[in-house]
Formats: structure tokens, C-alpha cells, sequence
């Protein structure tokens, strides 16, 4: 896996509704690959020269981060805020953000909320937070001066001000927006490996990097339709559980391998394609875990939901705190999902996709 390529993914700017720095960043390390993109900010990448007549397999990963947006500008020269995706409102406070004016400058601010000094007594005993009084400061003290200095509208996007680094005595990457750019980084990886044998391997493999999955998977919607795979394969940047269960009950551990994910509330997982994986996981010695999660969800619900339904393995790279400013994950984990997406294309042929598809139940 290169690290450098994840890295810079990470870093773009890219919350949901506007990632063409994350695809233009993507595109930069799928040099051989043929490209294009949609009006959604959805971007296909496909090997040159496959044969058309084969089984397509997706692999899916979003490009979206959880971000904000501006809502309104006060007199003050404060910013009010909407969230693009899920966050918790009191992992914001005293965090910076960056703010993409319509010329494209970027301007700091900082989410403030009402201080302690300030609150009466009813205020100190609750604690709570919404939306509406949490604002943005990028240290303006006028509407005007927002608006004509900073250069700064409503609708302009927001997100995390976290800059990506790499721990290599620990194997350890930092950063932002694992959820999903750790999927991006796998799909590049994953096609970059099997670019070379494509003439060998029984599919067609597809890229689809999907916009909008953190409000509502909508990206999937569409790239689903385009691609019509035969089989998909999501990976995701899924949030590690190793601080808050034992260690007999954690599915999502740090440097545990790969996590293959039997449900969540979009999907039940096609328990024959898990198996098929999980064989090659053990014959190529991949580390793996599984995880059944009570909530959460991903691309895998809409892709699993075309033409006459898709199979889709859901592999997770297990990242700590996602949907906060800042994450870790481990690079091992990271090869384990690649590893085991190239072990699982190159080893398909026509008779274990008819039996993942469930086209020899009735004999």
C-alpha cells in the first residue's frame, strides 16, 4: 500500500456534495487506468482493453468526508452551520475547520460554542448542544468583513482542519476522513495490482469511487445503475470498537486484519460470497475478522438492490473515531482488505460465480 497515495487521499478537501479534489486526487494515482466522472462527482475507473463479454465486479468505495456547510452569517461576523453527514455535536467544540470560499481559498475557523462564562445556571447543569448555537469563528468582527475580506457565503463547504501523517515503526497512519478515503485506497491498490493480468482474470473489474454516501448513500445509486456489476465488493473505513468492548466481543480491532461484515442495517450480507473469502483469507494467510453491527451502514444497500440483485463483500479497514476529527488506523489493515480483494477476483471463475449468485440452488 502506498502510504504517500492514502495520505494526500486523506488530506483533500472533500465533504459530501463537493469531492473534485478528492477525485482529481484519486485520478492521480490511477495512471493506467481509463477514467471518467459523472455530474454528481462520481469517478469510474476501468482497466483498457477487457473483454466486454465478461462478469463485471464493482469495487465500490465513497469519496465523501462528514463536513459542514454554512447556514448564515451573523452581524457579528459568526457563522452558523449544517452538518453534511452524521457527527456528534459535542466532539466539535474548540476544533478547526476549513472553509472553501467560491474562489476556492481556504479560510480557518474555529467551531465555538457558548462559554462556560457565559452560561447561567440551567445552562452549566445541561451541557447540551444543537446545531443552531454551535458557530464558526474565523475571526472576523463584521458580516461585511465575512463577506468582502474573508471572501466567505452562505453554501460555501467545511471540513476538518487535520493534516495526514505516518508512524512507521508503528504502522500507524493519522489523520481525517478514513471513512472512506481508506476505501479509495484500496480500490486504487487493488487495481493497480491487477491491471497486469487482466487477460488472465474471469471478470472485469470496475472502480467506482461514489460520492454522497455520508447523506444518504446516493452516489451508489447512480454508480450502481451505470456499472450493473455482477458482483461488487465495498470496502470501508469502519469504525474500530476495541476501546468500548471486551476483547471476546470487539468485530472492529486495530491491527486485527481485514473486517468482513456479515449485516448492518442496509444489508445482510451473501453468506456464500463470505465464505468463499474467508477460505482464501486462510489459504493466503490474510488476517481477518467478522462483525455482525447492530447499527451503521453502507454503498452495499443500493448496489445489493440492482437489476436482479448483486452480491456484495463489505471489507472494512477498522479506524478509530470515525466521523470525528481525527482517526488512526493500522497500514497492515489497510494491505489486508487489498490483499484480500486481488485473492478474491483472481481465484473467481464462471462456476463460483453462478455459485455465489445462487443460480445452482434449483437443479
Amino acid at each position: 500500500m502506498n502510504v504517500k497515495m492514502f495520505g494526500e487521499i486523506c488530506d483533500a478537501f472533500g465533504p459530501s456534495g463537493f469531492e473534485e479534489d478528492v477525485i482529481r486526487t484519486v485520478a492521480k494515482y490511477c495512471k493506467g487506468l481509463e477514467l471518467e466522472n459523472d455530474a454528481m462527482n462520481n469517478l469510474y475507473a476501468r482497466m483498457p482493453g477487457e473483454d466486454p463479454e465478461k462478469p463485471v465486479v464493482m469495487l465500490d468505495a465513497h469519496t465523501d468526508e462528514c463536513g459542514f456547510m454554512v447556514q448564515s452569517i451573523r452581524e457579528n461576523g459568526s457563522l452558523e452551520i449544517l452538518m453534511l453527514g452524521g457527527v456528534i455535536l459535542t466532539n466539535l467544540p474548540a476544533h478547526t475547520v476549513m472553509i472553501r470560499t467560491r474562489s476556492g481559498k481556504l479560510v480557518r475557523g474555529i467551531i465555538s460554542s457558548k462559554p462556560i462564562h457565559f452560561m447561567n445556571e440551567a445552562e452549566r447543569a445541561s451541557q447540551s448542544l444543537s446545531i443552531e448555537t454551535l458557530i464558526v469563528d474565523v475571526g472576523a468582527v463584521s458580516r461585511k468583513e465575512v463577506t468582502e475580506v474573508f471572501g466567505i457565503s452562505i453554501g460555501d463547504p467545511a471540513v476538518p482542519e487535520v493534516s495526514f501523517s505516518y508512524d512507521e515503526e508503528r504502522d500507524l497512519c493519522f489523520g481525517k476522513a478514513f471513512d472512506n478515503r481508506a476505501g479509495c485506497a484500496c480500490i486504487i491498490d487493488t487495481m493497480t495490482r491487477l491491471c497486469g493480468e487482466k487477460d488472465q482474470l474471469a471478470v472485469r473489474v470496475t472502480g467506482a469511487f461514489a460520492a454522497q454516501e455520508e447523506v444518504g448513500t446516493r452516489g451508489a445509486t447512480v454508480t450502481s445503475q451505470i456499472v450493473r456489476p455482477d458482483l461488487a465488493i465495498v470496502f470501508e473505513g469502519s469504525p474500530s470498537d476495541d476501546f468500548y468492548f471486551s476483547a471476546a466481543q470487539t468485530q472492529g480491532h486495530m491491527r486485527g486484519g481485514v473486517q468482513i461484515r456479515r449485516m448492518d442495517k442496509s444489508y445482510i450480507s451473501n453468506p456464500v460470497f463470505i465464505e468463499y473469502a474467508e477460505e482464501l483469507a486462510k489459504k493466503f494467510g490474510i488476517p481477518f475478522q467478522e462483525t455482525v453491527r447492530r447499527g451503521g451502514s453502507t454503498n452495499a444497500g443500493k448496489i445489493s438492490l440492482t437489476a436482479k440483485a448483486v452480491p456484495v463483500l463489505v471489507l472494512g479497514v477498522p479506524s478509530r473515531y470515525v466521523h470525528t476529527h481525527y482517526n488512526f488506523c493500522a497500514k497492515s489493515d489497510l494491505e489486508a482488505a487489498a490483499d484480500l480483494a486481488v485473492e478474491v477476483i483472481r481465484g473467481l471463475d464462471a462456476e463460483k460465480i453462478r455459485h455465489i449468485c445462487r443460480q445452482d440452488i434449483l437443479k
